[in-house]
């Protein structure tokens, strides 16, 4: 681990030295290994590059809060070892890391695949309560409920080992690492940047995938001018562990027809042929409509004068702090009468105060639960107690938080303030069977 301002990631090389180099990027609470099985075939064409992710497989826990962090580790990485550029393959986080670089960094990338990805993974608001689960009673319900997530019914019956391995790589992962990695997921949103990716790209996806299936995949694809779709029949989400020969077979035949020139350092430019017509891999049955919608372009608007208006920036931090379910039916339910107040507080307690550098937001809470229990707002303070788990508080931080108002805001306030906490902390921390 190379003691650098951007934390090295821990990684492993396999095949020859002087093929072209193909990295392979690892899911939310899995390992390297969940490629294993796509190792003796394609070691035959290239050196394959794995990495762990913060804190999985007993990497170093620096937490990265990010995508672009990642990427950026992920950079640093190969400059150290040297290399340039690449293929890249990534499942699920691992391909948000490749879009990133598709997006960011298009000179190191010479082809793509994306597995079991989305340009925009569920909602904020699920990553965020996942963090609050971990963080409250560790990785061990995350872990139980893995397989179901990862794996179709069928093979978890049949794979018992399989299974097992799946839920102690999740159980071993740093819990810290692993709620950071969330946060990452969670602001993950490159819907409107697609368009913009122009590497060849395959999009392969398990027919099953209840987590990011087909409709995401077809989005990609919809988005990606260059991009092929693949989808695996009898997979779930973890497709290359599930149906490794099928996706072995289909990286094999994508990077070895699709992989990019370099640039030419002469003139900077690179030539690239024209773009085939849109086709689904072999042996996935043709789409009888469109694959998807795309939606315009958004207009662009002109750069503001003075002093920039706080309003978009203090509904970004209050989707962040109160989830977008709660914000979304605050703004829903506002008329006439109420419209301008709710503008009012997004703009200035959200905008001007809670998005001040001076205080973190766990530090934020605590002052706001406190406020709040002086003032008796029992109503507030049950969604600021959910929105202070999603600040990073522990429910026996925010025990000691109720304790000290106790003594300074009065013990009637109190005793209605833990009832409040209680019943929000049950509901925000017990975790789905």
């Amino acid at each position: 681990m190379s003691e650098t301002t951007t934390p090295a990631l821990q990684y492993r090389f396999d095949g020859p030295d002087d093929a072209p180099v193909l990295i392979l990027g690892p899911s939310l609470g899995t390992t390297w290994h969940m490629w294993d099985r796509q190792i003796p075939e394609l070691t035959k064409q290239w050196r394959i590059f794995r990495f762990d992710l913060p804190g999985h497989g007993g990497a170093p826990a620096y937490p990265a809060g990010s995508v672009t962090e990642l990427a950026a580790r992920l950079l640093a990485t190969l400059d150290a070892v040297g290399v340039q550029r690449f293929g890249y393959a990534g499942c699920a986080l691992g391909g948000a890391i490749g879009v990133e670089l598709a997006l960011r960094h298009p000179e190191r990338l010479a082809s793509l695949a994306l597995i079991a990805a989305s340009p925009r993974f569920g909602t904020a608001d699920e990553f965020r309560q996942r963090g609050v689960i971990v963080r409250t009673n560790g990785l061990d319900p995350i872990a139980r409920t893995s397989p179901d997530r990862w794996f179709t019914g069928g093979f978890a019956a049949a794979q018992p080992a399989i299974t097992e391995w799946a839920v102690q790589m999740v159980r071993t992962t740093d819990p810290g690492c692993y709620i950071t990695s969330c946060e990452a997921l969670a602001s993950f949103d490159v819907r409107s940047e697609l368009g913009r990716i122009g590497v060849p790209t395959l999009v392969l996806v398990g027919s099953d995938d209840q987590v990011t299936g087909p409709a995401e995949a077809r989005t990609l694809v919809a988005g990606i001018p260059d991009a092929r779709l693949a989808v695996v029949p009898g997979a779930s989400h973890l497709v290359p562990v599930e149906q490794p020969a099928a996706v072995t077979d289909l990286l094999v035949r994508h990077f070895s027809t699709a992989w990019q020139p370099a640039y030419d350092s002469t003139t900077g430019q690179i030539a690239i042929p024209a773009a085939p017509a849109k086709q689904v891999l072999a042996a996935v049955p043709p789409q009888t409509g469109p694959i998807a919608e795309i939606a315009p372009a958004a207009a662009v608007q002109p750069e503001p004068m003075g002093r920039p208006d706080p309003y978009d920036a203090g509904l970004k931090v209050r989707r962040e702090v109160l989830g977008d379910a709660h914000v979304d039916r605050a703004l829903a339910s506002a008329d006439e009468f109420s419209g301008d107040f709710q503008e009012f507080i997004t703009r200035y307690a959200w905008g001007e105060i809670w998005d001040r550098p001076g205080l973190d937001r766990r530090a934020r809470s605590c002052v706001t639960l406190t406020a709040l229990v002086a003032g008796g707002h029992m109503d507030e303070l049950a969604f600021h107690t959910r929105a202070a788990l999603r600040n990073g508080l522990t429910p026996n931080e925010i025990k000691e938080v109720l304790l000290q108002a106790a003594v300074y805001c009065g013990v009637p306030a109190a005793n209605s303030a833990f009832k409040v906490a209680q019943q929000v902390i049950r509901e925000e921390t017990t975790p789905e069977e």
